[in-house]
């Protein structure tokens, strides 16, 4: 990674961190690489903290695809972050002799309306806002699969499979597999709706669209990952793998499944 000088760094700019993150501009220094301010300007792209850290910094620094993105974890190890903050040597050591690999993330794209567009590397949610079910038609391409009636729907990455997915009894998807995942959140199913009861796998060339039945309880919550979107009212979402994937440092030996049985088992 001879190549890749430019680091920018990404963490809460609260005392605790500023102290945790201090020693890695000796190290950096040390090895030639530049910190650099602005973000536009960085081939490699290092967060600080954990999954929920690495997210935002994917996503305030516009899901780049001409850079490297590097999470280093302030406690345990989880999915997005490969490397210690207190391996820093190690870790900066694995990047300079070429020790380490490039992953790459599936994301998928959201479409509001037909006019507001966004990208996510983890998972989409959209629920009720109020206590009280709503109403979707669910569009597999242009085929009418089912009218759900419940408390919302996940549609997930592979990578985001292993978060918010999976605590409602989602699958565990391979990266590998080019995929979006739906799981649906307290569905009701009765004489009047129905629906599969179970999470479902499109491959990467379908489309998912919901539309919500316009009854009143047509302003739902959704969220990007880590984030709630401020939109206040919904009529139709398109959702589908995108072109875009994410590339990510990671160590040789350490493969998204053993990451899986370290965080699991």
């Amino acid at each position: 990674m001879p190549d890749r000088r430019n680091i920018f760094l990404y963490y809460k700019k609260n005392q605790e961190m500023i102290e945790k993150v201090k020693p890695f501009y000796e190290y950096i220094d040390h090895y030639g690489f530049n910190i650099v301010q602005d973000h536009r300007k960085a081939n490699i792209i290092m967060s600080f903290g954990g999954d929920g850290t690495f997210l935002q910094a994917v996503r305030k620094t516009g899901f780049r695809e001409d850079c490297l993105y590097t999470g280093v974890s302030t406690g345990k190890l989880n999915v997005y972050c490969d490397f210690q903050i207190d391996e820093i040597a190690s870790m900066v050591e694995a990047v300079k002799n070429e020790e380490t690999e490039v992953r790459r993330y599936p994301t998928i794209d959201v479409t509001v309306d037909d006019q507001m567009s966004f990208q996510c590397l983890n998972e989409f949610s959209i629920r009720s806002s109020i206590i009280k079910t709503f109403v979707m038609d669910v569009f597999i391409d242009d085929l009418h699969f089912e009218t759900f009636r419940g408390d919302g729907m996940v549609v997930s990455t592979p990578s985001g499979s292993t978060a918010y997915s999976k605590s409602i009894n989602g699958a565990i998807v391979d990266p590998l597999v080019p995929s979006i995942q739906v799981s649906e959140l307290a569905s009701l199913n009765n004489n009047q709706y129905r629906t599969l009861g179970s999470p479902f796998i499109l491959s990467g060339g379908r489309q998912l669209t919901l539309r919500i039945l316009q009854d009143g309880n047509d302003h739902p919550t959704m969220g990007m990952d880590n984030e709630a979107l401020s939109i206040q009212h919904v009529e139709k979402i398109n959702i589908k793998l995108s072109d875009k994937q994410i590339k990510t440092v990671k160590l040789k030996n350490n493969s998204f499944w053993e990451k899986v049985k370290r965080t699991f088992l």
